[in-house]
This record gives structure tokens, C-alpha cells and sequence, in this order.
């Protein structure tokens, strides 16, 4: 099986070419037609001489795959299904935003892993359990097979997976989108979510400039350990004690993402307890309905409960959003869609 250099660095081709006895200036060249050009196969690329290029397609193959089905919604979202090995699949969701005075924004949610080992209470990926870490290059290949590739302004690292339990690999990808020999897109647009995974947490502020998101989804230790069980290894005032010791000065943000569930974390005791916990940090809440899943017991807050949290927390000086709920028709909760061709393949005995 030959390898991809889709997801490879600007290092690691430099140590394919002069492994095969080509001037290291050729891994730029490679480079360029990966990430920079509209091209899906080695012998598209012309700048190379030929036999450059046989040389290549022996032992490597461009490292494209694509999406095997797309779900579309009213609002514009679009749920893309990838094949991430024998009946195994991850979900991108592509996110259309039409802003005033003509500006628009794209955002994409990628996935780092395929299934997830972390068992939070409210996710479907979850109960999917752990089946494979994605590569750099599955993970670059959302974006780069992606039909709207081109009108993309923001990447998330919020689809399924956790990672930070695939840090590696998540890393490099950062790396390549923000190069200047890779996609060359600015830190600024990428934002990469944690549940709490404090060492992978520490090691991703300190070797790239992306934006942090933190779910957190309740502000008090035992209620939070129920919703999710990392808080029995990264309990959460360590987690914003590791946050609170980092360099904040450059432009980098910080974020918590915060689920709201109807009578669980929607009561006032829970802004007092958010406003203690994060004082002192210049961070931005997002309060996000709950997309119910199949067999839980936990329902989502009305928005007239949300918008109160809201406006509570901002008058006490924290921004925080309602984020947009999008893509409800289209099994929006991250993990519907994949479970769902999981299910439809055992149901037909392709395993």
C-alpha cells in the first residue's frame, strides 16, 4: 500500500526526496502542489521532470479521498460523510454564514478522531467507543477534498474525537494550515476544543498560536463528572489553573463551550458559580442547545432560559453568545450521521 503525502510536512518531504535522491528543494515544489494547488494526483505536477514524478508514484500516492455521501440543509449546512478505513467513517460539517455589509464566512468542523474514547454523557460519537486516530493527512483531507474548499475562512477541531488524544497528529495539521509553504492560513481562523485534556492542552498553547476552545458544560466538579467522566483524571479547577499559568498576551483566544441541559446546569446557582470560577480570565462563553441523541436522558433548555443565562452572565461582564444551532434537520449532533452508516452496514452484513 503505497503512502500519502497529503498530511506530510515541509521536513518530512524533504526527507522523501533525499531518500530518493532528489534536491531538496523539490520538497517546496511538492509542498506547493499539495496544499496551494487545485491538483489530486502526482503526475499533475508539472513542475517536476518526469521521471521525478514515476520516481514519486512508486512508493507514494497523492493521498486524496473523497466524501462518500453529503447530507444538505435548509440553512445552508452541509454534513459530509468520509470513509476513514474498512467500515469506518468521520463527519465534516461545512457551515455557510452570510454576515452584514456583504461579508461572508465559512466555517468547517473537522474531526481528529474516528469514534471517541472520552464517554461524555451527551455525545453520540461516544457510544460509537474508539475505533482509529485520523493522520494528518485524513485529518487535512476534510478540507482539502472539500467542494467548498475555496470559500472556507475558519477551520474548528470540533467534530468527533478528542484532540488532544491525538495530539500528534493534530498538531502537524495546525502546522500545515498556518505554514507558509502549506494552506498559509492564519492561527487566527483555527480554533481546536479540549474536554480537559490538560497535558496535550499545555503542549498545543505552547507550539502553535490557535485559538483554545474548552468544553465545560457545568461549573461544579460532581455534576460535571457525570456529564464527563474526564473530570475523575483532569478535575476542572486544574484544568483552568493550566490555562490561567499560560501566555495570553498575543492575540490568541480563549473560549468554554457550555451545553446547556433543561434543569441541570441552567439555574442561577450556576452563573454565580461560573462568575467565581472564571474570574480573572478573558474568555468568551458559548452557550450551545443540546441536539438530542438516541437514549439519553438529558433535554435541552428552551431559549427563553438560554437567553436569560445569557444576558445574566454579560451583565456581570463575561461575553458570552448563543451560538447559531445549525443543520438540525441533517442529524447535526456530531456522530448521527457516521453512526447511522455504521448501523445501515452491519444491518446489511458488511463486516
Amino acid at each position: 500500500m503505497k503512502e500519502r503525502l497529503l498530511g506530510k510536512t515541509l521536513s518530512e518531504l524533504e526527507e522523501i526526496v533525499i531518500s530518493l535522491g532528489l534536491k531538496k528543494f523539490v520538497a517546496k515544489q511538492i509542498a506547493d502542489w499539495l496544499y496551494k494547488k487545485n491538483i489530486s494526483n502526482i503526475i499533475e505536477m508539472r513542475n517536476l521532470a518526469k521521471n521525478t514524478r514515476e520516481l514519486l508514484s512508486e512508493k507514494y500516492e497523492f493521498g486524496l479521498t473523497a466524501h462518500q455521501s453529503v447530507q444538505v440543509s435548509i440553512d445552508g449546512t452541509k454534513k459530509y460523510l468520509f470513509p476513514a478505513g474498512k467500515n469506518q467513517y468521520i463527519e465534516s460539517a461545512y457551515i455557510p454564514d452570510e454576515r452584514l455589509e456583504g461579508k461572508s464566512r465559512a466555517t468547517l468542523c473537522v474531526s481528529s478522531q474516528v469514534g471517541c474514547k472520552m464517554g461524555c454523557l451527551f455525545c453520540m460519537t461516544a457510544k460509537q467507543g474508539f475505533q482509529a486516530q485520523l493522520s494528518s493527512g485524513e485529518i487535512l483531507n476534510q478540507i482539502r477534498s472539500l467542494p467548498e474548499k475555496d470559500k472556507l475562512s475558519n477551520i474548528v477541531y470540533m467534530g468527533m474525537g478528542e484532540p488532544f488524544d491525538n495530539l500528534d497528529n493534530v498538531l502537524r495539521s495546525v502546522e500545515i494550515l498556518t505554514a507558509d509553504w502549506g494552506f498559509a492560513m492564519s492561527p487566527k481562523r483555527i480554533t481546536v476544543s479540549t474536554i480537559g485534556m490538560i497535558p496535550g492542552m499545555i503542549k498545543f498553547l505552547e507550539k502553535s498560536e490557535a485559538h483554545l476552545a474548552v468544553s465545560l458544560h457545568s461549573p461544579f466538579e460532581e455534576e460535571r463528572k457525570k456529564l464527563m467522566p474526564i473530570e475523575n483524571v483532569y478535575r476542572l479547577p486544574k484544568v483552568l489553573n493550566a490555562i490561567k499559568n499560560m501566555d495570553w498576551s498575543g492575540q490568541r483566544r480563549i473560549s468554554f463551550e457550555y451545553i446547556m441541559f433543561k434543569g441541570v446546569n441552567d439555574t442561577e446557582k450556576h452563573i454565580k458559580e461560573l462568575l467565581k470560577i472564571l474570574n480573572g480570565f478573558k474568555c468568551r462563553i458559548n452557550l450551545l442547545k443540546f441536539h438530542p441523541i438516541p437514549d439519553s436522558p438529558l433535554e435541552s433548555s428552551d431559549m427563553r432560559t438560554m437567553e436569560w443565562f445569557r444576558d445574566q452572565l454579560k451583565a456581570k461582564g463575561v461575553m458570552t453568545t448563543i451560538r447559531a444551532s445549525r443543520g438540525e434537520d441533517i442529524f447535526a449532533a456530531c456522530g448521527l450521521l457516521s453512526t447511522k452508516e455504521l448501523v445501515k452496514r452491519k444491518t446489511n452484513n458488511d463486516f
